[in-house]
């Protein structure tokens, strides 16, 4: 929680000291040896306070989530993420444009959310990726061209990103401690020879008495029934 609300109010501060700027020379600039610089620098830089606005809070939401769940796997996918995000956008983007942003390490961290829910699948991490894809689901989908202006190519590759660092660092984590039942320990304490269920186990067939050849003493007295004629029925 404090790494992903340090890197939001790192998104603000830069945003508030290079909003009159020129950003062009540090975006990401696809297919110019120039333009790798951005790779570096275009997740720190945002065109409006609209645009970084809702990444401050992708980032903190799905920020805080994997560093909760997964701290040591988060911490080191944030390289790939940070990479792939850029290589994406300079490798795939149009020639003339300019990338900059920090969506496309959201979106690494909804897919590394998503796959270490799926590789790992322990309750701590089914909960997250159902968590994750229920805030912002619509990740899977930005990953392809749909709107113009918007860099689905830096969104493909952090999402890559976040894909190969959580294959790569899945057991980067401790499982979390299975929680024990009492009828647990009662299983074990029984021994192997004894069937678990003995006293609700039927007997055998041939060891049921039938009515007709019951060995217990009757219970109760049979009291006669007299007829009206005086006889005993």
């Amino acid at each position: 929680m404090n790494a992903a609300l340090a890197g939001v109010l790192i998104l603000l501060a830069v945003h508030a000291l290079t909003g009159a700027a020129d950003l062009r020379p540090w975006t990401v600039r696809p297919g110019v040896p120039e333009g790798l610089l951005g790779v570096l620098t275009a997740p720190l830089l945002h065109g409006s306070w609209a645009h970084v606005g809702a990444n401050a809070i992708a980032l903190l939401l799905l920020g805080a989530l994997a560093g909760t769940v997964y701290p040591r796997a988060t911490a080191g996918a944030l390289a790939s993420m940070w990479l792939g995000s850029g290589l994406g956008a300079w490798l795939l983007g149009e020639p003339g444009t300019h990338h900059l942003g920090a969506s496309g390490i959201t979106h690494g961290l909804m897919f590394l959310l998503l796959t270490l829910g799926l590789v790992r699948r322990d309750r701590a991490a089914v909960a997250a990726a159902m968590i994750a894809f229920l805030l912002y689901g619509g990740m899977l989908l930005t990953v392809l061209p749909r709107e113009a202006g918007v860099s689905w190519q830096a969104h493909l590759g952090g999402a890559l990103g976040g894909l190969v660092g959580a294959l790569l660092l899945r057991r980067r984590d401790p499982a979390p401690p299975r929680k024990r039942y009492d009828w647990e320990d009662e299983d074990e304490a029984t021994p192997a020879a004894a069937p678990r269920d003995a006293d609700l186990e039927p007997p055998r067939p041939e060891r049921v008495p039938v009515l007709w050849q019951r060995t217990d003493p009757p219970r109760g007295v049979v009291i006669p029934f007299r007829a009206r004629d005086g006889r005993e029925r």
